[in-house]
């Protein structure tokens, strides 16, 4: 079965750990909500890569942990790019005195749920996206 999820890093230094393990357990979290895991890529980037972004295509003027640029032609299938800021992610792991790590795929599932349909714009919204989030990172024990 050929990956369909990539991982990349721009314009800051950083190693992306257990790449095979994180895959694994995107795709299943995907295929747990009864999507179908498609072209998939996450680009770890730094804040003034992603601001530049989020100004150009969302016209924000903001700091942001993560954009999201979905691709798929379907509505069972997930595909994106979603693009990471590792200041946000480490800024975030020290506020809420969290591994670096554990903040990523908490970030890296936040924009899967985002694909699949949970939003945070309510607070019930954030309630359900969170709820969302701690059950599949229980299941990433192994990272």
């Amino acid at each position: 079965m050929p990956e369909t999820i990539h991982f990349f890093v721009e314009k800051t230094p950083f190693a992306i750990p257990g790449k095979r393990i994180l895959r694994r357990w995107l795709e299943n979290a995907i295929r747990e909500e009864n999507w179908v895991p498609g072209a998939i890529n996450f680009i770890i980037c730094n804040d003034e890569y992603l601001y530049k972004m989020n100004r150009k295509y969302l016209k924000q003027k903001t700091l942001t942990d993560i954009l999201t640029f979905p691709m798929a032609e379907d509505g069972n299938t997930v595909s994106a790019d979603l693009y990471i800021s590792i200041d946000r992610v480490r800024d975030n792991s020290k506020k809420y005195k969290q591994q670096v790590k554990k903040e990523l795929a908490r970030v890296m599932i936040h924009g899967i749920l985002h694909l699949i349909g949970y939003d945070d714009h309510d607070e019930e919204g954030v309630k359900k996206i969170r709820e969302k989030e701690e059950l599949y990172l229980k299941d990433l024990t192994l990272w």
